[in-house]
């Protein structure tokens, strides 16, 4: 699947600071040993999820794929940036209330498409809708998609 952006298409980054974007990567690359350049794709699409689920109240409906999970842990590890995050952005705190047993590659496609409807960029090699599911070997999460 390629990835139309279309003009006028916003970053997950771009709901940050630079200084807050940074910190955030920067403790992805620490605690979760990705490279740097991973980091910044990881947080970004982390921050897009986030603010989509927040802002349209899909929360229940939406999961992180397992590659943009760290991400959002990199949020909410930072629970007082975090809180305040969401409270200017959402007017509460958003939990996190994980289920990784419900990332399947429907699922997967149904979270891009909202984050993409929402007007942000999708980065599909961290969601697994890059390429179309070749089951058994590829559903959600699996390394060929």
């Amino acid at each position: 699947m390629t990835t139309t952006v279309a003009a006028g298409t916003r970053t997950g980054r771009s709901l940050v600071t630079d200084v807050e974007f940074d910190m955030l990567a920067a403790f992805c690359v620490d605690e979760y040993g990705l490279e740097r350049c991973v980091a910044d794709r990881v947080v970004d699409q982390a921050l897009a999820l986030v603010f989509v689920m927040g802002s349209t109240g899909g929360g229940d409906a939406m999961a992180p794929s397992q590659q943009v999970d760290p991400g959002w842990h990199a949020l909410i590890l930072h629970t007082n940036w975090y809180a305040d995050w969401c409270e200017k952005n959402f007017g509460s705190f958003l939990h996190h209330q994980p289920n990784s047993k419900v990332r399947t590659h429907g699922l997967m496609a149904s979270v891009v498409e909202k984050i993409r409807v929402a007007g942000f960029t999708v980065d599909d090699r961290l969601w697994g809708t890059a390429a179309q599911c070749n089951a058994p070997t590829c559903c959600g999460d699996g390394p060929c998609c």
